[in-house]
Parts: C-alpha cells; sequence; structure tokens
C-alpha cells in the first residue's frame, strides 16, 4: 500500500454469489488502474443467525438476512483461485472478514492486509485476531462515534498494528450532507496514521473532493450498472467511472504534490509580454490636446507603450506631437 492516493475498489456483494461473476469484476477492474479490489468474506454459520434482520428487504429470492448470507459463500478452494486471479491481473486483494474463522481462511489465502467493517470496530475478538496476525489494517469509522473510534485505534495500536482509518457514512447512497468530509482532517490530526475516506455516494467527484481535503485512501463500491440488483448497487461507481476516476485522481494528487509559488510568475514572461498591455490613444488628437480618459486605450503587446498601469499619470498631461487614432503613447510624447 506504497501508492497514494490508494484506489480501493469494492466489489462487496455485487457479485450476487456468481463465481463467474467475481471473476468478471476482476478482469474489468484490472483494466482501470486501480490498485485493490477488496471482498467481503462472509460466512453465514460463523458470523449469522436466523434472527438477524435484513437491513434493507431488496432480496426476491432469500428468506432471511442469514439465506442471503449463505446464498454469498464460495468455498475455501474458491477464495484461493480468485486471490490467484487478483495476483495474476496485479491487483491487491483486500478482504474483509465478518468472523474469526473467515479470518482463519484470509491467512491460509494469504492476504497481506485486512479491512474492518464498521460493523466490526467494536468487535475486539475479531480485532484482536486480526492483530494476532501482524497485518495491516484499514479501519472503516462509519457507524463509529469518536469514543469508539478511540477505543479501537488504541487497542489496534497497543498490539502494533499498522493502521489506516476511513471516514465512512453508513448510508447507502450517501447524500451530501452526509459525506462528512470534514472529519477527514479531523482524523489525521487525532490519530496522526494514514487517513482515507470510504465512498458511498456512487459520485466519482466526491472521492475526488476527499482525496484534495488530504485522503490518502479512497475506497468505493463498484458495479456493472447501478440497474443491477443488490444491496449496493445504487451506492456504487460503474466500471467507466471508475476508470475516469483513476485519471483524475492522479492529475489532482500530482497538484497536491507539486504546489505553486504564486509570487514567481518568472515562467510567464514570454506570455506576459504578450498578452499584457501599452497605452494608445483611440482617436486622432492634435499636439497640445490635454489628455482624459476617454482618449485611452490599452492594446497588445506590452513594451511598445507606456504600462496600462500608469494611466493616472498621463491624463491631464499634453501631447507634444499629433497622434494618428490607435498610436501608441510614450513618455516623450506628453509634457
Amino acid at each position: 500500500m506504497n501508492a497514494t492516493p490508494y484506489l480501493i475498489a469494492e466489489i462487496a456483494q455485487a457479485h450476487e454469489g456468481s463465481l463467474g461473476i467475481v471473476h468478471s469484476y476482476i478482469d474489468a477492474l484490472a483494466e482501470t488502474a486501480v490498485q485493490a479490489v477488496k471482498f467481503q468474506m462472509h460466512i453465514a454459520e460463523a458470523e449469522s443467525s436466523i434472527h438477524e434482520p435484513f437491513r434493507l428487504k431488496f432480496s426476491y429470492e432469500d428468506g432471511t438476512r442469514y439465506d442471503y448470507w449463505k446464498r454469498m459463500e464460495f468455498t475455501l478452494e474458491q477464495w484461493k483461485e480468485i486471490k490467484a486471479h487478483c495476483d495474476t491481473v496485479g491487483l491487491d486483494f483486500i478482504c474483509s472478514p465478518f468472523s474469526n474463522l473467515a479470518v482463519d481462511w484470509l491467512e491460509e489465502i494469504g492476504v497481506t492486509s485486512y479491512k474492518i467493517g464498521s460493523g466490526e470496530v467494536n468487535n475486539f475478538l475479531i480485532l484482536e485476531k486480526i492483530a494476532r496476525t501482524g497485518k495491516p489494517v484499514i479501519l472503516s469509522s462509519g457507524m463509529s462515534n469518536l469514543e469508539e473510534l478511540d477505543k479501537a485505534v488504541k487497542f489496534l495500536k497497543e498490539r502494533n498494528v499498522k493502521l489506516s482509518v476511513l471516514q465512512c457514512t453508513t448510508a447507502y447512497p450517501t447524500k451530501p450532507e452526509q459525506y462528512g468530509l470534514n472529519v477527514i482532517q479531523q482524523l489525521k490530526e487525532r490519530y496522526n496514521i494514514p487517513v482515507g475516506f470510504s465512498d458511498h455516494s456512487a459520485k466519482a467527484a466526491v472521492s475526488i473532493a476527499a482525496l484534495a481535503l488530504g485522503a490518502e485512501i479512497l475506497e468505493f463500491h463498484v458495479v456493472f450498472d447501478r440497474r443491477m440488483f443488490g444491496p449496493d448497487s445504487e451506492s456504487s461507481l460503474t466500471i467507466d467511472e471508475v476508470k475516469q476516476l483513476v485519471i483524475d485522481t492522479k492529475a489532482i494528487y500530482t497538484a497536491i504534490q507539486n504546489p505553486i509559488d504564486k509570487n514567481n510568475n518568472q515562467s510567464f514572461s514570454t506570455l506576459k509580454s504578450i498578452f499584457e498591455k501599452s497605452l494608445a490613444v483611440n482617436r486622432k488628437l492634435p499636439k497640445g490636446h490635454i489628455i482624459t480618459f476617454d482618449d485611452l486605450e490599452a492594446k497588445k503587446p506590452k513594451g511598445y507603450g507606456i504600462e496600462a498601469t500608469r494611466f493616472k499619470e498621463i491624463i491631464g498631461k499634453e501631447l507634444m506631437v499629433d497622434k494618428e487614432a490607435w498610436d501608441f503613447l510614450n513618455d516623450e510624447d506628453i509634457k
């Protein structure tokens, strides 16, 4: 996780439990030049129960939330194939585990870093499990207040975990008044660790804004088309939008890394001589005429007459020579 900004495209549940669709997403995202792809590892029996309610009743085929998680499962061998595919196309494989068993699987698969969903911030059992792996952690703040985040950050720092935290709002899709872009700098100052932004707005512009405000990691859901079935589709970016986001973030990051000195305009000296202007008269004026404001015009280029900045000095002065309309006006022409 060396590149900044570090872009993480989250497939999450967009695969709808289809192994083929998962691999299709990996191939599509490899063409966008994002650095990482993120998954969620759900093992229904280990993380859920029949008592878990739906966050939102979106599914036409799952009677319970538990049934949904069951349908989203892949076997350990299938997960190994997914990880191998990411390695082959040069994408970092990042995953959010939702059970200790999922952590065991991810360790067997060979994950190099973990994402902790905001629903797990207060699950110190899984935080301990992940901390013991010694792998870097990205912690989402979506549903957590600062007191809860403080405790989780302290817990992980005490265990020498290499930690990043993401400003996130758990709302799908997130409305502008919910973005919380102000929190990015607040978290940077509070924890002195890398801070990023996890977006659910389905608008690439929000990630650009987050980058400009100091985010070092940008995470966003992806989908082939927002009209697709699924709980996150309306909150996701399309593959084409991700391609453009990669281009835009590189440009903005380059700008951030190259601040300009507004006092130094030497590189514009040639252009300034072309675009800046010299004073001229706008009508035929005889020798002895007293110059008024209405007699004056400024014409390109600079250096052929009195600088336009000095126009007040010229008003009320007497012409020493006849002037044709649009002639430049020089110091030797006035008394």
